[in-house]
């Protein structure tokens, strides 16, 4: 079996973007992390999809766990394809009417009012590692901030302790002075697991607080080019964007 996590060549995708997203190489080992940079939201989006095996590349091959997505041959496949991997989205479903507590054990149980005493003890650990303070857990998660928010993305994501994490553009609306820390919490909750992470982000801030490598993709080749002097520039110039 690979020892790959993630292993991604050739890549080319239609998306009806200014042009397709290419992608030449990405080889994600475990423990590896890295922030990449040149992903708008659609490009991002697609990126998680044809990793997840909900698109199929026009062109060149996605291996997630060793498996190619082009290979997997029904629903009950295409389910155990992605045991191991944590997503951290804007798009991931959550309930605003149910309490933070409860969204965070959604992963867990499907019982929730109340949570299942077998596994609240779990979700609350979770909550606490993901720097969710307890004064909010009971509050409905449509009454609390993007940070608190992102915080429950997190929590739920590594629930099932995944071997790899892919996090989407994370700070897109949150407070600037509160990027960085954040993103050392992120990066400190996955690490504790062992995990991979591979963050989609033009943000400098979130990309330095998180730590690794830092790539820039160049949309026209698909080559990724180291970033750091790039983000170092733009941090300058412009402060740091989503």
């Amino acid at each position: 079996m690979s020892a790959l996590l993630l292993e991604i060549s050739g890549l080319v995708k239609d998306h009806q973007a200014l042009r397709p997203l290419r992608l030449r190489e990405l080889r994600v080992t475990p423990g590896r992390v890295m922030s990449l940079g040149g992903l708008d939201a659609a490009a991002a989006e697609m990126f998680v999809h044809l990793v997840t095996g909900g698109a199929l590349p026009d062109e060149g091959d996605v291996m997630l766990f060793g498996t190619n997505t082009r290979h997997i041959p029904d629903a009950g496949a295409w389910l155990r394809s992605l045991d191991g991997l944590g997503l951290v989205s804007h798009r991931a479903v959550l309930v605003g009417m149910l309490s933070v507590l409860q969204n965070v054990a959604m992963p867990l149980t499907l019982d929730l009012d109340p949570i299942d005493p077998a596994v609240r003890p779990a979700a609350e650990a979770l909550a606490r590692e993901a720097g969710i303070p307890e004064a909010v857990w009971d509050r409905p998660l449509g009454q609390v901030d993007a940070l608190l928010n992102l915080r429950v993305r997190v929590a739920r994501a590594v629930a099932a302790n995944p071997r790899l994490v892919i996090v989407e553009h994370p700070s897109a609306g949150l407070p600037r002075g509160e990027v960085a820390q954040v993103a050392r919490d992120v990066a400190r909750v996955i690490a504790a697991r062992g995990s991979a992470l591979v963050t989609l982000t033009a943000d400098p801030d979130w990309a330095a607080g998180t730590g690794g490598e830092r790539f820039a993709l160049a949309p026209a080749t698909g080559e990724l080019r180291p970033a750091d002097g790039i983000l170092k520039r733009l941090t300058r110039v412009f402060g740091g964007s989503a």
